[in-house]
């Protein structure tokens, strides 16, 4: 069942569902303008999103951004009608896909090119039930390279193409007033094109990126909102990791001895098992 909320007092959000991976949409309203942040997977969970808005008596958007390309952010674009923004990259990669005819083949040539997965695919069948020929894409029509701030009445919202692993057109939204970030996927690992994997460098340095704001709620697209404090405790772990990670290279066992002793985790007890898969990632970041 979808949930929403209010999670600060100009901001909604619709968030995710695991089930055909809907990730979480967000509206910004200002004084005079309401900012959508991505359009959804499909039409129907656009829908979704945008009858909730209609109920809380939110204004009516006004335009959108796209924090990557990929289907779940940008498929239900279609449904809103808006200007939407987008990173240069995000842009040609869905004019491709708008140009494409949608069904089992398009998939299949897809998923060989390494643009989607068979998780895609599962997903995509699952949310579109079963008619893949009802995939509408459209274009993003504001294009920009490195950054661009939208006014939107007494709320600035900073858009910062940052990549990463995930998409390499990866952006973040800082809703200034509100002291919140939208991280979109930028911090997950690749997911496309082989094993999934964090690369040290590129991890680290979006660390820094995403520290550097100070924002007070930050928020990732297919997790809960997270204060300041849950959310630096816990990725902390990772930028852990990640050190020895360029500390050891590919030995594993000291990678493991040394996070262990860091984060005070006894020999005899298991590590956290998102920190197990995190250290996979990482071993096939390095084998790229």
């Amino acid at each position: 069942m979808s949930e929403f909320e209010r999670i600060r007092e100009h901001i909604y959000v619709m968030h995710a569902e695991d089930g055909t991976d809907r990730p979480l949409l967000a509206a910004v309203a200002g004084r005079s303008r309401t900012l959508l942040i991505d359009g959804g997977n499909s039409s129907a969970h656009a829908r979704a999103f945008r009858e909730y808005l209609e109920r809380e008596g939110v204004r009516k958007p006004d335009m959108m951004v796209l924090t990557h390309h990929h289907w779940d952010h940008s498929f239900g674009l279609a449904e809103w009608s808006l200007p939407t923004i987008a990173q240069r990259k995000t842009a040609d990669i869905l004019r491709g896909f708008a140009g494409l005819e949608w069904n089992e083949a398009t998939l299949d040539r897809l998923i060989a090119e390494g643009q989607m997965s068979e998780r895609t695919r599962s997903d995509m069948l699952a949310e579109y039930e079963g008619d893949l020929s009802r995939i509408r894409v459209e274009e993003p029509n504001i294009v920009f390279e490195r950054f661009i701030d939208v006014d939107l009445g007494g709320l600035t919202c900073e858009i910062r193409y940052v990549g990463g692993d995930h998409a390499s057109d990866s952006c973040v939204v800082f809703v200034k007033e509100e002291g919140t970030l939208f991280l979109g996927d930028a911090l997950a690992p690749s997911v496309y094109g082989g094993p999934m994997a964090y690369t040290t460098g590129k991890f680290l340095a979006l660390l820094d990126t995403v520290f550097a704001y100070g924002a007070d709620v930050l928020v990732e697209s297919h997790s809960r909102p997270a204060t300041r404090e849950a959310f630096y405790h816990d990725v902390r772990r990772y930028e852990q990791l990640a050190r020895q990670v360029l500390r050891h290279g590919r030995d594993r066992s000291a990678i493991e001895r040394d996070l262990r002793a860091e984060l005070e985790i006894g020999d005899s007890e298991p590590l956290p098992q998102d920190l197990e898969e995190a250290i996979g990632y990482f071993m096939n970041g390095l084998a790229k």
